[in-house]
This record gives C-alpha cells, sequence and structure tokens, in this order.
C-alpha cells in the first residue's frame, strides 16, 4: 500500500505546524525548516512553474517500493478556489497504453487469449486496407506501432472531443486507410491499433473494455480514483481541467460537461487518474511483491521487452547516451547514462502526462500537467532522471528549458511560425467557390460540407463538431481557419481537378501535431447544399 506518510510542502507549512509547539521545538525550528524544505524536486517542480506559467501540476517520486516525494499545486480550473491535490484526476493520455497492454497481458496468463492470436480470431470483420494484412495482423502488432500506417493516421476520428464517432467506425474505418509503409517494416506511432486492442479485449474477455479495466487493472491495484469509460463528472469531483493558451493568454480548453463520454480513444489516451493513483501503479510495476497475484513474471517481462526497434535521436543521444530506444506493450525502451529506462508520455489539447522508470534502481517519476506543457513536462522529467543517472552533472530545470528553446529557434533569428498572418483575413463570402459547395464525403471521416452560412462559406464535418471552420482567402489559396482549434492547425483546402469535385487538406504547419492527419483526407462531392440548386461545375 501506498505509505501513509507526506512530507510537508512548504516552509510555511513547516511553520503552520510548528506554531502548536511554541516552546521547547522553537528553539529547532531553522533546522526542521530547512530540513523539510530541501527536497531537489521542490525545487525542479517551483522552478518549472515559475518559468513556465503553469496552471497546476502534481509529481510524484517512488524508490525501493516506496513514495519519497509527492506534491499536488496550482488549481484546477473548474472554479476561483478549486486547487489541485493528490486525488485529483488528469488526463493521463497515452500513457492509458500501458494500462490497455497490462489488461491484455492478464487476458493472456488467464489463457483467453495469446499474444500471437490473429485478431481476426477475436474480431471476424476486422480489415485492413491490404486485406492480406489484415488476415496476418495478430494481437502483439496492435501494441507496437509496426501496422505500415502513417504517423497519426486516422487520428481525426478520434480527436478533438467530443465527436460522435463509435469504435466501430474507428475499426471499419481502418480499411480506408491507405498504407505508406509495408507491415512490419518499421516503426510510426498508431493511436487507432490500440483503438482495436481495447475491442480484442473486450471480445476475449467478454465484457466491455472499461469493465474489465477496472475488474482486472484499477480494483486489483487499488487504482481507487481511476476513471474510464462514462462516468459522471459531478459524482465523481475533483478534476483538472485543460488550458491552453490563445492569443497569449491562458485559458480553459475543452472543459469537461456532467458526464464524461465513453469516447472510443479510451484504450489509447482516454484514461483518468490521480497522483496517488499513478504512484501506486509505479510501485506495483517497479516491486511485483507490492501485488504478488497480479501478473506473473512472464508477462511482466513482455510488457516490457522491445518488440519494434524506434528511430534513435540525436537529441537522446546527446542528452541521454542512449544507444538503443524501442517500443514494447505499451511502453518506450531506451538507455539514460548506461541505465535502463521505461517510459512514456501522454499528450491531449490542454492536459501532459509523463511516466519514467528505472526499473534496475527501483526509481518511478510521474507528471501530471494541466495544460499545453511539452517543454515543461520534458524538462522536469529530465532533471528528475538525472538526478538519479548524472547527480554531480548540475544539469536543473533551467539547462533543460534553455536547450528546448534554443532548439526551437530557426538559425539566426527567432522567425514566425509557417501559419503567422495565414488565414488572419475576413471569411470568404457565401458567393467564394460556387462551383465546388456541395456536400462531400471520405471513406472513414464521413460527411463534410463546404456551404453558404450566415453570409459567409463555411467547411463543417458532420461527426466531427469541432472541425468547424469559416473558408478564408490566402492569395490565390484557401485556408481553413478552426472556430475553437488553436491557430496552428489551420489547413490549406485545396480543390482537386477531376470532373467531380474532389477536396484535399494539407496542414500549414510542418510543426503541426500528427493527430491532425489531414494528408489522409480525400473529399469527393456527393450532394448539394441544402437549400441550393444543383452546384455548378
Amino acid at each position: 500500500m501506498p505509505s501513509p506518510w507526506r512530507p510537508l510542502r512548504s516552509p510555511g507549512m513547516a511553520r503552520r505546524c510548528l506554531s502548536a509547539f511554541p516552546g521547547l521545538i522553537a528553539m529547532f525550528a531553522p533546522l526542521l525548516l530547512l530540513a523539510l524544505a530541501s527536497s531537489p524536486f521542490d525545487a525542479m517542480l517551483e522552478r518549472t512553474v515559475q518559468r513556465e506559467q503553469l496552471p497546476g501540476i502534481a509529481m510524484g517520486v517512488v524508490e525501493d517500493g516506496k513514495v519519497i516525494y509527492r506534491r499536488a499545486e496550482g488549481r484546477r480550473g473548474d472554479g476561483p478556489d478549486t486547487r489541485i491535490d493528490d486525488d485529483t484526476l488528469f488526463k493521463i493520455a497515452s500513457n492509458s497504453k500501458a494500462m490497455t497492454a497490462a489488461l491484455l497481458a492478464r487476458l493472456v496468463e488467464q489463457g483467453k487469449l495469446r499474444w500471437d492470436d490473429p485478431v481476426r480470431r477475436h474480431l471476424p470483420g476486422f480489415t485492413m486496407f491490404d486485406p492480406w494484412v489484415g488476415e496476418q495482423m495478430q494481437v502483439r502488432d496492435l501494441l507496437i506501432h509496426n501496422s505500415g500506417l502513417g504517423l497519426g493516421a486516422g487520428d481525426l476520428m478520434l480527436w478533438p472531443e467530443p465527436n460522435r464517432f463509435t469504435r466501430a467506425d474507428v475499426i471499419a474505418g481502418l480499411a480506408h486507410l491507405k498504407p505508406v509503409t509495408s507491415f512490419r517494416s518499421g516503426y510510426a506511432y498508431d493511436n487507432l491499433m490500440y483503438v482495436v486492442a481495447g475491442e480484442v479485449a473486450a471480445a476475449a474477455g467478454g465484457r466491455p473494455y472499461d469493465q474489465l479495466m477496472r475488474e482486472q487493472v484499477f480494483r486489483p491495484l487499488g487504482l481507487s480514483r481511476c476513471q474510464v469509460g462514462q462516468w459522471s463528472t459531478r459524482s465523481v469531483g475533483n478534476i483538472a481541467q485543460p488550458h491552453g493558451r490563445r492569443d497569449g493568454r491562458l485559458g480553459l480548453v475543452g472543459a469537461d460537461g456532467p458526464v464524461s463520454p465513453d469516447s472510443p480513444s479510451m484504450a489509447a489516451g482516454g484514461i483518468r487518474c490521480s497522483l496517488n493513483d499513478m504512484l501506486r501503479w509505479m510501485q506495483v510495476l517497479l516491486d511485483p511483491s507490492q501485488v504478488p497475484d497480479w501478473l506473473g513474471s512472464e508477462q511482466r517481462r513482455e510488457l516490457w521487452t522491445g518488440q519494434m526497434p524506434m528511430p534513435l535521436g540525436e537529441r537522446q543521444r546527446r542528452w541521454d547516451g542512449a544507444h538503443f530506444s524501442g517500443y514494447g506493450y505499451g511502453w518506450r525502451l531506451s538507455d539514460l547514462d548506461g541505465q535502463w529506462k521505461v517510459a512514456h508520455t501522454g499528450t491531449l489539447s490542454g492536459m501532459y502526462s509523463s511516466v519514467a522508470l528505472l526499473p534496475d534502481r527501483g526509481v518511478g517519476i510521474v507528471i501530471l500537467i494541466n495544460s499545453d506543457a511539452e517543454h515543461a513536462r520534458t524538462a522536469l522529467m529530465q532533471a528528475a532522471l538525472k538526478h538519479y543517472t548524472a547527480p554531480d552533472a548540475g544539469q536543473g530545470v533551467d539547462h533543460w528549458l534553455d536547450a528546448l528553446q534554443q532548439a526551437e529557434q530557426p538559425a539566426g533569428t527567432g522567425a514566425p511560425r509557417a501559419t503567422g498572418g495565414v488565414g488572419d483575413g475576413p471569411a470568404a463570402p457565401a458567393s467564394a467557390l460556387q462551383a465546388l459547395q456541395g456536400i462531400y464525403r471520405d471513406p472513414w471521416l464521413g460527411e463534410a460540407a463546404l456551404c453558404a452560412h450566415e453570409g459567409r462559406l463555411r467547411f463543417t464535418v458532420d461527426k466531427s463538431p469541432r472541425l468547424q471552420a469559416d473558408v478564408v482567402a490566402s492569395g490565390t489559396r484557401w485556408v481553413l481557419r478552426w472556430d475553437t482549434l488553436e491557430p496552428a492547425a489551420q489547413a490549406w483546402l485545396q480543390p482537386g481537378t477531376t470532373p467531380v469535385p474532389t477536396l484535399e487538406l494539407r496542414a500549414i504547419d510542418p510543426d503541426i501535431d500528427f493527430s491532425y492527419d489531414f494528408q489522409d483526407l480525400h473529399f469527393t462531392r456527393i450532394g448539394q447544399c441544402p437549400g441550393a440548386g444543383r452546384p455548378g461545375g
């Protein structure tokens, strides 16, 4: 069980406690305050919050089966005075993948499936663009990003949320997504296969994925606050809300309604957990004796065995002294300063997570942030890990933040982003692109409309309410300026030259989040706009 001890978080808290004992211990107060405020992780966290202006953060560290550090600071975002604590729920995003893999490992151990089972044994209708790939794909392939699909292919069926896609829609859509490499020939991060993995678990386990996750992972391990599937946010309470910067100001992005829906992305990135939950998760992973009958040594070893080589980036070589990088079942595997590292990150709009384990040291570190915080997450985790692997290097949070900022600058000066000034003009009038207006269909995203609305030309996607945009002229080209997405998500709208009108989308910003897989969309006109005559063309 997690340690009941919790260190005082600040000298201010210590002073309040000491004030209850004004006599004898007053003479020792300075020494006690120094000891209570001396955790190196406090300094790292505080500096990260200060430099990156984070609304809220939770961080914890496990050593040798014990929680040696936990701290939660800042505001949740669902009210002016609601504060983050150790039980506040965060979206852990792609750190959900490790839990999905653990669920499958449990089912393997119980004899309900095998890693080398064909996916079709459990989902008979499963297929891919290349039918042979659909026939050959095994359960293990779903977890290791070797499908041959491009980076983030089909992710627009999962995000932005909320949307009206189902898991059945996602699986059916795979038949229309063209691969960019041959099957099992290379690594490309893939969320959709984890959706399939969740449905394989449901078929093999005889219950819905969310129920299985609660029965096989949450309850046996004591992850008492973790949530998955549909649940009442009002009943559960204490939930961090996502934040992002728009026009330089920090604000809420995609705040929760009264019910968290049964999202199709659950198995890939839809689980929420608290700091206490994640500390417990790391304890069990690092020390099997904590729950000895949960998962045997064979399946534990499978989870952390390299299944698919990953490219080893130059930054990873320089920062970590890394020699290898690979993907296991829901985990990234590499070496850090000569030590084995098992890790993953999680990224959703306005919510970032990171988990890193040094199994041979019995060390685990978790970071949860309720804001867009790529640099903060990276620098804080790097500084925390280096505390163990390179303690004499003297490379704190500032060192890593400075390195990240420097790497972001183009050679010479800080040039504007590729989207700077693009799409800033007025929306195109309703009369624009009249010959192309109509209802369109993409084989996997479904129907979209390019139609006049309230005097301007609009582009909307039927099953994804947040994919709504004004069409804006930019020279001789057309831009989709999304109503609610960040400016960096703007896309070119490119009419085709075929007799039947077609539309394609292309990202403007080369550094756009890969889940905006606009390049995989191919719309063909299937009808006219409501209330319009037959489109010309």
